[in-house]
């Protein structure tokens, strides 16, 4: 069963941050996922270390890092969270890289907002450093895969995205 208030609305209906106070802290974990489609020449270049800004998988992976640790400065009524662990790793299809950040945190509330700006900045970073190369590149299905911890329970994703 799903509350189905608003809880990011006071009772005039202005926005305000949620007061997360009296929860518990417990253990947050966070998947999220998503695509940057591409030439199969751009996802070998990548591969090769070939691209003019350098390693791009590097530079993606500390921009996912570095967003998630950042997130509420860029989502307004997001709550700082003191992060504890934060990865992101890439998988290289024929015409994609795939992109998978997990976030964790010991906190009151979730992690799913940190996941996803970790996996979409990471993508954005790719997309960035592979730009002069391909034009035509397209970030795509980003999406939270799983979830842990709190009191809405565990979430997993089930089936494929394209």
């Amino acid at each position: 069963m799903t509350d189905n208030t608003f809880n990011h609305l006071d009772q005039n209906g202005h926005a305000h941050m949620v007061d997360v106070t009296p929860k518990q802290s417990t253990h947050r974990r966070a998947v999220a996922r998503c695509k940057v489609m591409m030439r199969p020449a751009t996802v070998q270049a990548v591969a090769n270390r070939e691209m003019k800004k350098g390693d791009v998988l590097a530079v993606a992976r500390v921009a996912g890092i570095q967003a998630a640790k950042r997130t509420s400065d860029m989502i307004p009524l997001c709550h700082p969270l003191m992060i504890s662990a934060v990865s992101v790793n890439f998988e290289m299809g024929d015409d994609f890289i795939a992109i998978e950040a997990c976030v964790e945190a010991v906190d009151r509330t979730g992690v799913e907002m940190e996941a996803l700006h970790a996996c979409s900045t990471a993508a954005l970073t790719v997309y960035d450093m592979c730009k002069s190369a391909d034009r035509e590149m397209t970030i795509a299905d980003l999406t939270l895969w799983e979830k842990s911890g709190g009191r809405s329970g565990n979430y997993q994703r089930v089936g494929n995205i394209s």
